[in-house]
């Protein structure tokens, strides 16, 4: 099984986007909460989960009850890591060097992100760096 780091603002946007079938981040978050994928995190990825799950833009678009599951989802069915590999100043923010520093811990096959600036690395220190539509087409091909 594939195992995935989801970038914040792909997993927020999942989750904004689960009720609707023409989301990219919302189908890759249906197929998550499916099992298709193994979803890897670190205490501080969850952290800045529930940051932006609480940012206004995402309380007056998401029911409180759906942010608080996909949280406890989150929490119960990924696999949290400790952070095993430093880096730094590979990404514009130190937040994103922290992303990276999960998925290489981790060993994971993809990170998925909607950050351009991450995804023109292509990869790094061998995990894939891709977009969401990119993951998404990823996941189709796994199935066929």
């Amino acid at each position: 099984m594939m195992q995935v780091v989801l970038d914040t603002n792909v997993f927020a946007s999942g989750v904004l986007g689960a009720r609707r079938s023409e989301s990219t981040p919302g189908e890759i978050f249906r197929r998550w909460r499916r099992r298709t994928f193994g979803l890897i995190t670190s205490p501080h990825l969850i952290e800045e989960v529930e940051r932006t799950l609480a940012d206004r833009f995402f309380t007056d678009r998401i029911p409180a009850s759906d942010s608080a599951a996909a949280i406890e989802a989150l929490k119960q069915d990924a696999r949290i890591i400790t952070l095993t590999t430093t880096v730094s100043g590979i990404a514009t923010h130190p937040e994103d060097d922290l992303v990276l520093a999960a998925a290489v811990s981790a060993a994971v096959d993809y990170l998925v992100t909607g950050d351009k600036k991450l995804q023109q690395l292509g990869s790094y220190q061998g995990v894939a760096i891709v977009s969401p539509r990119a993951f998404l087409t990823l996941l189709e091909e796994q199935e066929t």
